[in-house]
């Protein structure tokens, strides 16, 4: 009996270490998958970090960029506000000389009576309201506009 109770234990024991080393087996598959994958994700991570320092200067290039727009932007938009303002000042200007020109124009113009062929104002009367009118046209600075 005692030889047969060893036999069972060192079967036993056989059959232990068979089941270890498909175990091991296993265990030895999945670590080289493992290193694997680290290999796989170290890879993904150093081009994680190429892609986001590239990202970080084209931010910075953009930042400048702005900067740079921003600064143009308003130089141009004080231009253009200094313009429109001179364009104001010049329209108005315009429609000064225009009123006077029509005042000169209308002074210059005989007024007719009831016979078309006599005009009822004399030249002498048109040629001072023409002259008053062009004297209404001086400027501050005492030229003639």
């Amino acid at each position: 009996m005692s030889h047969s109770f060893g036999i069972a234990i060192e079967s036993l024991v056989a059959i232990l270490l068979m089941l270890t080393i498909g175990y091991c087996m296993v265990l030895n598959n999945r670590l080289k998958r493992l290193k694997a994958d680290e290999h796989s994700l170290k890879a993904t991570i150093g081009e994680l970090i190429t892609a986001t320092e590239i990202a970080e200067r084209a931010i910075g290039g953009l930042k400048h960029t702005v900067r740079d727009v921003n600064e143009n932007l308003g130089n141009q938009l004080t231009a253009a506000a200094q313009m429109s303002q001179q364009l104001k000042k010049q329209l108005a200007e315009s429609d000064n000389v225009f009123r006077r020109l029509s005042k000169i124009a209308i002074a210059a113009r005989p007024v007719i009576g009831p016979d078309p062929a006599v005009p009822r104002v004399s030249a002498a009367k048109a040629v001072a309201a023409a002259a008053q009118a062009f004297s209404e046209r001086r400027r501050p600075d005492g030229l003639a506009a």
